[in-house]
Parts: structure tokens; C-alpha cells; sequence
């Protein structure tokens, strides 16, 4: 069995970190130390979690320069990108740290004479949460600062191309003095992650990831009974309407794409577009596509950087090459990226066009720099395609017409919404999913609701 963590990287195939896998004694160790220090930390004020958790923000966001250099390293992001990272981590746990006290009160009940009467929000205990390499510190921050706010302890595992991310998280929560214990991480293998997971002191698990990872974490915790957050990506789709400013869409629509390499759950992987702007918008999206430079991440000038790894690179190219084989015609020119070679992590982006959905690329999520365009000839042919899916993390409707937009989105089973925006995640919405994409829910004051548990009040005051 292999005794160490090994992160190559995918920017030059050479081992950028390793680190010793955790052995039983620290295991059991960190599943003490965190329910001991859960016991004094729910009894904390809120407001003393709040200005530690802020002091942790500040301290990750002092450190931004070398969080970002060590971002592209790890995952391939280019260098001009990683830094707005670290800024949507301060936003999103910002956020939800103001609204902690608000929404973690007791709810009170009607009077009722002769009798009080409430329902406190107690934490769960401790939280087990498993972070991906794609967006590190942004999926990280969803689940482990609202954790901590609401009272518990919390446990991470980090991806093993990203395992940096929880080294800089925890040297942040020991500048800020958070108490030994609330906050820990342990570099696991698949065997000690199914372990961990069936710890009697484990009350939650958070993941993110793949559909059959999502599956391994519910077998795991079978019969434990206990919550589990899963949020397993997507193959999110985009409606262009014959209203659309398409100028607007097809620059949005291109980074909702492409950015990160494709490498996002709520990226966009397929796109109908109206018959009566078709053509425009398809000439749009493939020229501004056609400007992204492919490269080394640590050049400022690269728009797109390696995948993660080779694997995953040669399974888009899979994709796009199965689609061809079937019908699909490529738009974009692969000899305008040199860098763009089979056998490397480095893949030209692709755009699909003479798709449906008996191709892999319209079905599958792709998690790479692809995309299939179809052509419909009504709103109700384009929502009955972007219903067909066995994944519902987002969608977005592109229109001037925001009732329309509404009755489209109504039609549809995903989690979030969007009109005229995409790939993005807004800190005071719920964020979830449906189908394959995932159970449970991330961000937003429904957060909080899935981070505690109910515990009744009810006293008899005059007898």
C-alpha cells in the first residue's frame, strides 16, 4: 500500500508535493481532539466564532500570492486567474459568517399561556468533509466556515492534487486562535477515508466530486444515519433566446465554457441556441474562442492552462473524437494552439456543432474544454433538451424577457437558475442539486438548517 501523498503536476509532470498519509494513532487522535474541542465550542458567543473566522479570512487573504502560485501548480489554473480564488473565498465565508447569529437563533413559537416555547438550532458535532482539486479553497469554504459558525468541529480531507489547501487553511485558523481541535485535516487514503466515514464521531460528511465517488460515500455511511452533503457536478446546459443580446451571451457564454479548462461542475457543456440567431451566435462563440491562449499557467498571458492530468485530458479527447465518429463537426481550428499535443494535459478547447443527444458529449458530463451547440426552434424544444439529463446542478436561459426567463427556469429540474449569467455562485443562494448532481445543500441561510439540528422546547410555567 502506498505509504505517501504524491501530487504531480500537471504544469511540468513532476512531483510537487508529497506528504505521509495519516497512520491510526493520528486518526484517532484528531477524532478526540475534535470532539472534545466541540464540546467547548458550541458553547461559544457566536460573535467570538465570528471575529476567529474573520481573523482566519484575513489571514488566507494575506497570503494570497503564494496561495495562487501554489493553485496553478497543483491544478493547472492559469497564474492570472488563482488570486480571484482566494477573493471568492473571503466573499463567500464573509457572507455567511454575518449572517450566522440572524439565522442560528432560536425559533420562537406563538405564546402560548402557561407556556414557553422554542426550538433551538444545536450543532451536529463533527463534520467530515472531503474538498476537490478543481476549486480548492472556493469548495472548501462552503462547508467549513458555516460549520465552524454553527458550533461544530470540522475535519478535511483535501484532494490529493490539492492537499496545500488544507495546510493553508489550518495555518490560518492557528493565526486567527481558533482552538486546537475545531478545525484539523488529514491526508487519507480511499480505505482510511471509508473508515472515517463510519467513526461514531462523525455526524456529517460533505463531498464533492464524482457520481460514483458520491456513491462510495453513501455505502460508507450506510446504516450510520447520519447527514450527507454531496455535490457531484453537472452537465449544465444554456438556452439562447431569439431575444438574446448575443454579443453579451457569447462572451459569457465562452468563459462559462472554458474557464479552468472546462474544469467546473457548473460549467457550461451544452448549448441550444434559436434558429433565427444560430448562426451569428455560433460564428461569435468559436472566434472569441479561437483568441484563448493555451500555455503554461505561469505565464500571465495564458487564458488556458493544462488539465489536471493527462487521463482526464485524453478522455475529452475521446469524447470529442466519438462525436465526430458519429457526426459532429469541429469548429475550431486545433492548429492555432501549439501547445494543444496528445499524450499531455494540454487540450485545445472544442466546439461541437451537428450534435444530439446520442452523443457522449451531449450526455456525459466532459469536466474539459468542450461544448456542443444544437440548434432549436422554440423555447419548448430547448427546455425539453435541457431537461433530458441525468444531471440537474444549473441552467441558464439568455434573454431580454425576465418573465419568460422565469417560465422557462420554472420547467426545469436543476438546482440553480440563471438568466443571462452562468458558472457562478452566489453566497446568499442555496446551492444544490438534483439527480446525479447531488443531494443536500451548501451556502445560503438554508445552509444552517442542514449544519444543526432541531431541539424542541417545551415548559410547563404555571402548574
Amino acid at each position: 500500500m502506498t505509504r505517501t501523498l504524491k501530487t504531480i503536476s500537471p504544469v511540468d509532470n513532476r512531483v510537487y508535493v508529497e506528504r505521509p498519509f495519516a497512520n491510526d494513532t493520528q486518526i484517532s487522535t484528531a477524532l478526540k481532539q475534535a470532539a472534545s474541542a466541540q464540546h467547548e465550542w458550541k458553547n461559544s458567543p457566536i460573535q467570538e466564532r465570528a471575529t476567529l473566522c474573520l481573523n482566519a479570512v484575513e489571514a488566507i487573504e494575506a497570503n494570497t500570492g503564494k496561495i495562487a502560485e501554489e493553485i496553478t501548480w497543483q491544478m493547472g489554473r492559469p497564474i492570472r486567474y488563482t488570486a480571484g480564488e482566494v477573493a471568492g473565498f473571503a466573499q463567500r465565508a464573509r457572507y455567511m459568517i454575518s449572517i450566522a447569529e440572524e439565522k442560528l437563533k432560536p425559533i420562537q413559537i406563538p405564546h402560548e399561556t402557561g407556556f414557553t416555547r422554542y426550538i433551538k438550532r444545536e450543532p451536529l458535532d463533527t463534520l467530515f468533509t472531503i474538498t476537490p482539486w478543481n476549486y480548492p479553497y472556493l469548495t472548501a469554504v462552503n462547508s467549513i466556515i458555516p460549520a465552524i459558525m454553527a458550533g461544530n468541529a470540522v475535519i478535511m480531507k483535501p484532494s490529493a492534487q490539492t492537499p496545500l489547501t488544507a495546510e493553508r487553511i489550518n495555518e490560518a485558523f492557528t493565526r486567527a486562535g481558533l482552538p486546537q481541535g475545531v478545525f484539523q485535516h488529514l491526508f487519507l487514503n480511499h480505505q482510511q477515508t471509508h473508515a472515517l466515514i463510519q467513526a461514531p464521531e462523525i455526524a456529517m460528511v460533505s463531498f464533492t466530486g464524482s457520481v460514483a465517488g458520491g456513491r462510495a460515500i453513501e455505502q460508507a455511511a450506510a446504516g450510520r444515519f447520519i447527514d450527507i452533503n454531496l455535490e457531484l457536478g453537472g452537465k449544465d446546459p444554456a438556452y439562447v433566446r431569439e431575444d438574446a443580446d448575443i454579443a453579451f451571451s457569447v462572451e459569457n457564454l465562452v468563459d462559462g465554457a472554458f474557464f479552468n479548462s472546462g474544469q467546473s461542475c457548473c460549467g457550461i457543456e451544452r448549448i441550444y441556441v434559436h434558429h433565427a440567431v444560430y448562426d451569428d451566435f455560433v460564428a461569435g462563440f468559436v472566434k472569441l474562442t479561437q483568441e484563448y491562449k493555451l500555455g503554461n499557467p505561469l505565464d500571465e498571458n495564458t487564458t488556458l492552462g493544462p488539465m489536471v492530468r493527462t487521463q482526464a485530458a485524453d478522455s475529452v479527447r475521446q469524447q470529442i473524437s466519438a462525436a465526430i465518429a458519429t457526426g459532429a463537426t469541429t469548429c475550431v481550428d486545433e492548429s492555432l494552439f501549439a501547445k494543444n499535443k496528445p499524450g499531455t494535459p494540454y487540450v485545445a478547447p472544442q466546439v461541437l456543432i451537428d450534435v444530439d443527444h446520442s452523443m457522449s458529449v451531449m450526455r456525459d458530463e466532459s469536466f474539459g474544454p468542450v461544448v456542443g451547440i444544437m440548434k432549436v426552434t422554440s423555447d419548448q424544444q430547448a427546455i425539453e433538451l435541457m431537461y433530458d439529463s441525468d444531471y440537474g446542478l444549473t441552467a441558464s436561459v439568455w434573454s431580454k424577457d425576465e418573465q419568460r426567463a422565469i417560465e422557462i427556469s420554472e420547467q426545469l429540474n436543476t438546482g440553480t437558475c440563471f438568466m443571462n449569467r452562468c458558472d457562478y455562485l452566489d453566497p446568499a443562494l442555496a446551492w444544490t442539486g438534483v439527480k446525479n448532481s447531488g443531494r443536500g445543500v451548501s451556502l445560503s441561510e438554508v445552509a444552517y438548517e442542514h449544519l444543526t439540528r432541531p431541539k424542541s422546547f417545551h415548559l410547563r410555567t404555571h402548574i
